[in-house]
């Protein structure tokens, strides 16, 4: 029996993919520094914040980046699986790959994050790691019918709601000091304090897990108020970007999937925001609420259908040729990225002058520094394009 021809790749999707990486890299050229010497500027101060994390509740399109990155692990599954099966691999051997690139993920994680450390640090915030320990579930879903793969989606996400929710409430003289909460940190009220900052079922879960592992010293809180956890419910948002992917790799026309793919968006938008406004759920990215599993994949599906609409619609491809040269390394692009900004800087004052990134004033230092660590690494991809050398993982 003659194999299955190999689809074709989805151009839109290793651009999107692209871009996430190249803001992911960018650091936001550092804009939200700038912002903070023109006070008073309206603009400025739009950049400033959505080119940096909220503190906890809320939204900044910079939140949107992981959700992006983890949305796009479940679009390009279906194509993936299909690639596969055109090389003639059965599901045996493909779960196998699954279960080892998941792992593979979480040890690369971990290096990255002990990178500049004297011992191992067994943590596990970092995305890479949370796409490794939901690798294999959102794998094993590729293969089961679409309302099987909604109703785990939301499945997962009310039962993580009514765990955080079981969980008891920070007491009145609770030690916010030493959970690493500042005196003038802005507490949630009422019931969403089920979701404050290491005060919930996720940050209780890693004071007994992370202890289990060889530490120099106990580990007590997560300075950003990330936790292990996270990974159960963005898996949910992995699932959603699985029904997207089945969605873009079928039958329907173009304007059918981009119809769809734009109310879908839209409604989760709705929906998730309705949660948070009803005082159910409050949006919390770092972690990883169900309100905000849903809403972010809701603003991941419009801008996805953005790439889709102009490439594959409309047909403009030669502008996302840069995009494209990203997106088809994204591992690469996403470990130089954590290993080798320091190194880079440091080569460019070396061959350049020590103040090379001050030749337009102290203020556009961070810009000039990013984006000089951005032009070099999206050099170093180029060339690893025009010799086909594609690292996979």
């Amino acid at each position: 029996m003659n194999a299955e021809p190999k689809p074709a790749r989805l151009v839109s999707l290793d651009a999107f993919r692209g871009a996430i990486m190249l803001l992911m890299a960018s650091a936001g050229l550092g804009a939200s520094a700038v912002a903070k010497s023109y006070p008073e500027s309206p603009v400025w101060r739009f950049l400033g914040f959505h080119t940096d994390h909220v503190e906890w509740a809320g939204c900044a399109f910079w939140d949107l980046i992981q959700p992006a990155f983890m949305f796009m692990v479940g679009v390009a599954l279906p194509w993936s699986v299909a690639n596969r099966q055109a090389r003639g691999q059965g599901f045996g051997r493909m779960f196998f790959h699954a279960m080892w690139r998941g792992v593979l993920l979480v040890l690369i994680a971990v290096f990255l994050t002990s990178a500049w450390s004297r011992q191992t640090e067994w943590i596990f915030p970092n995305v890479l790691a949370q796409i490794g320990f939901g690798y294999p579930f959102i794998f094993l879903l590729a293969f089961t019918a679409p309302r099987t793969q909604w109703i785990a989606a939301f499945g997962i996400l009310v039962l993580y709601w009514l765990a955080f929710v079981l969980h008891p409430m920070p007491p009145a003289n609770f030690n916010w000091a030493a959970a690493g909460v500042p005196s003038d940190w802005p507490h949630l009220e009422g019931f969403a304090a089920h979701w404050e900052k290491n005060a919930n079922l996720a940050a209780t879960f890693d004071l007994w897990f992370l202890n289990l592992f060889p530490r120099a010293e106990p580990f007590v809180f997560n300075g950003g108020g990330y936790q292990t956890l996270n990974f159960v419910p963005s898996l949910a948002t992995m699932i959603f970007g699985l029904c997207a992917g089945r969605l873009l790799k079928g039958d329907l026309s173009l304007r059918g999937k981009l119809a769809r793919l734009v109310l879908a968006g839209l409604a989760a938008i709705a929906l998730g925001w309705l949660i948070a406004w009803l005082g159910i759920c409050p949006l919390v990215k770092r972690i990883w609420t169900p309100s905000w599993a849903i809403y972010s994949s809701g603003w991941v599906a419009l801008m996805l259908a953005g790439f889709v609409a102009v490439i594959d619609g409309l047909g403009w491809k030669r502008w996302a040729f840069p995009l494209v040269v990203v997106g088809m390394n994204p591992i690469t692009m996403y470990c130089l990225w954590q290993l080798s900004g320091g190194f880079i800087k440091q080569q460019i004052r070396i061959h350049f002058g020590t103040d090379v990134f001050a030749s337009f004033g102290e203020i556009w230092v961070p810009t000039l520094e990013r984006g000089a660590v951005l032009l070099v690494l999206w050099l170093f991809l180029w060339w690893m394009y025009r010799r086909r050398i594609f690292v996979r993982v």
